[in-house]
């Protein structure tokens, strides 16, 4: 009796036949990524600066509404971002793509699309690998990871070292959850509620649910331009706490008056998910935080937000949530109460 690799459910056609198409989609199909960086030589002491990520169960939503055109954008912006708040200038990217069967229409949309996203910042897409895995996942199921790697020069390497009491902190919006608590949303709607149209977000809950990951090098740029930043935070799982808790130094606190969550995420909390659970796991409406010296408040980029400082104590996060003090007030309690969240 013969067994072939199809049999084992792995089809060696189907992947020939998708790598010829990523081939012709970006002319290349070696064993290594070559990309030149002649503008290395215009740093004095280069650093390298490395993320690898992934976009968690938004593939599954997006697999389930027939929407994959915004992944690209989710995996890059998401990589590019978490490189760009140290300061780093995005060299090339690589993507990883895993199937339970290879679709060769579905893999070239997908790498289009994460090339495409690529091509609009200008960072060279240097190669990547799709596999198909039967035994991993579930039938219909895949999954989407990617590395961003750049540059930055050592002694401008942004820390959050340079923190220190009275530094103020701003807010710049997220463009919805972008790509992290989706397990936790898709258990609270069902697949008729994607497709109804929701007055409060002017769009269908499904197109607010995918809108994709929001890139923030430009605002960083513009940022950096100024010379007051002394750290960035990218908040993505783990929420506010869990992430702007990442670069606060020893001794000292940064308070944040959170300021009201965008419709979207008052919604997922009517379907029952606690005030300090939000908090945890979803992004509040805030995408990226910059700690500033107090100079910024004269020129601070236009959607940016004064929402909070940095004091001496505890190194922590601490929240005052203005909903949850309105709520309480509404109900009879005082607004005054304070129930902050702390990140260690």
């Amino acid at each position: 009796m013969s067994m072939l690799y199809r049999d084992a459910g792995v089809d060696l056609d189907a992947a020939a036949a998708v790598t010829d198409g990523i081939r012709r989609r970006l002319g290349s199909a070696l064993f290594g990524g070559f990309v030149p960086v002649p503008a290395l030589t215009a740093y004095r002491a280069p650093v390298l600066v490395s993320s690898i990520d992934g976009i968690g169960t938004k593939v599954h939503l997006a697999a389930r509404l027939g929407r994959l055109g915004g992944l690209g954008a989710d995996i890059v912006h998401h990589c590019v971002n978490d490189i760009a708040v140290h300061g780093a200038e995005p060299l090339f990217f690589l993507d990883y793509l895993a199937f339970h069967r290879l679709d060769q229409q579905r893999v070239e949309d997908i790498v289009g699309s994460i090339a495409d996203a690529c091509g609009r910042l200008g960072i060279a897409l240097a190669g990547g690998e799709t596999a198909e895995m039967p035994l991993v996942y579930e039938p219909g199921g895949f999954d989407i990871a990617g590395a961003v790697v750049g540059v930055v020069e050592r002694d401008a390497v942004i820390d959050g070292t340079a923190i220190r009491p009275g530094d103020v902190v701003l807010g710049f919006p997220s463009s919805g959850l972008h790509t992290n608590g989706y397990s936790l949303a898709q258990r609270l709607f069902t697949d008729e509620e994607y497709g109804q149209f929701e007055p409060a977000l002017g769009t269908t809950l499904g197109e607010a649910f995918l809108q994709p990951h929001r890139c923030y090098r430009e605002t960083i740029e513009v940022l950096l331009s100024t010379g007051t930043v002394h750290g960035l935070a990218h908040i993505t799982g783990g929420g506010i706490p869990g992430n702007l808790a990442r670069i606060i130094p020893d001794g000292l606190s940064a308070v944040i008056d959170l300021p009201p969550a965008p419709p979207l995420f008052t919604l997922l909390e009517a379907r029952g998910v606690p005030r300090a659970e939000m908090h945890r796991v979803f992004n509040m409406g805030i995408g990226l935080i910059a700690v500033c010296d107090p100079i910024i408040v004269t020129h601070v980029p236009a959607e940016g937000r004064h929402i909070g400082h940095i004091q001496p104590g505890e190194r922590s996060v601490i929240i005052h949530d203005h909903d949850s003090e309105r709520a309480r007030a509404q109900a009879g309690g005082g607004e005054d109460e304070d129930h902050p969240c702390l990140s260690r």
